[in-house]
């Protein structure tokens, strides 16, 4: 592990202006995306479905990074180009999807932890030899009766930290992605209660894992009233919540919080990552990394027809670069329709 060259693939993830494109969806997982847009999945549709995201000219301009999965780090662009150098020739980091799902929690209904650990080193060598240059594990914390509970963080949060000292060791920078999940009716303020407490003991157990934090990124949920919430809170008091919980919890030594999008729509995604960084001077960059919130207008402008191509990168691009503006706290709705 060399920490100067950690710390430097770290900020160089969080490069203002430039953000993550998450796309490493598991094969079941865009399955359901992709029967959203009556297009079967199979090996060829999401391999013409990734080289349309990765080649979208310019796309570099607003992208430090990619989330690649498994089966994507080992395909190759067209002209035989293998996908982690097809990103590094545009300037764009390659990273890897590494956990293995979250699973039930044994004891604890309906809570879950995230498996993926056995084999986990000898897989992280393959993947930095493959060019994987960062990764990303995913736990998942439900807000309901009595949950999260401590067992469910403790679980979670020594597992991302476990991840993250095995991927340092490999010469690859983690990314912790802890996601309260969106699902249910509770409060913003229940949210905020949740999310702190994970952050909590995600940090305590890096700190005992003896992970570099100046070499690892926090993806992280934005603190949100619960969908099926009654009252919403609005796009300010979102950035509020979440910037002020993060100076509280978030060490100044990470250099970003990269937000997941986790199940907002792509135009509140972008509003409220651009009132979070219009909140003034902090002390990690915070950045995107979009899934659904940058891929869905793509994938409604491709819906598998070679002939969309052109029109679905043309989206990809005009999202990507309204999320830049957000991230420079830049962006207005104006943008929308003039992009």
């Amino acid at each position: 592990m060399n920490p100067n060259e950690l710390t430097s693939i770290a900020h160089r993830l969080v490069e203002p202006g430039k953000g993550l494109l998450a796309a490493d969806e598991s094969n079941p997982t865009i399955a359901k995306r992709f029967q959203e847009i009556d297009v079967e999945s199979s090996e060829e549709t999401r391999l013409a479905y990734r080289r349309l995201l990765f080649t979208t000219p310019s796309i570099e301009d607003y992208l430090s990074g990619v989330i690649l999965f498994d089966e994507t780090i080992r395909q190759a662009g067209e002209d035989g180009t293998p996908m982690p150098q097809l990103l590094a020739n545009k300037g764009i980091v390659p990273g890897i999807k590494v956990d293995r799902g979250a699973k039930p929690l044994a004891g604890f209904d309906g809570e879950k932890v995230t498996e993926g650990l056995d084999g986990l080193r000898e897989r992280l060598a393959e993947y930095h030899e493959l060019g994987a240059r960062f990764a990303k594990w995913r736990a998942v914390i439900a807000i309901g009766d009595g949950m999260p509970t401590s067992a469910c963080l403790e679980a979670n949060g020594h597992a991302l930290a476990r991840y993250a000292a095995l991927c340092q060791e490999a010469g690859i920078v983690p990314i912790v992605e802890p996601e309260v999940l969106i699902d249910g009716d509770h409060t913003i303020e229940q949210c905020r209660q949740a999310t702190a407490e994970t952050w909590y003991h995600l940090f305590a157990q890096m700190h005992r894992q003896d992970v570099l934090l100046e070499g690892s990124l926090l993806k992280a949920s934005m603190v949100l009233s619960g969908k099926a919430c009654a009252e919403q809170a609005s796009v300010e008091e979102v950035a509020e919540e979440t910037v002020s919980l993060a100076r509280e919890l978030v060490p100044a030594a990470v250099p970003g919080i990269v937000f997941l999008s986790g199940g907002q729509s792509p135009v509140r995604a972008t509003e409220h990552l651009n009132a979070m960084n219009n909140l003034g001077e902090q002390p990690w960059k915070l950045g995107f990394s979009y899934a659904r919130a940058l891929q869905e207008p793509v994938m409604q402008a491709w819906r598998g027809k070679p002939a969309q191509v052109e029109a679905a990168q043309q989206a990809l691009y005009r999202r990507a670069r309204l999320n830049s503006e957000a991230m420079l706290g830049r962006y207005n709705s104006d943008m929308e329709q003039a992009a």
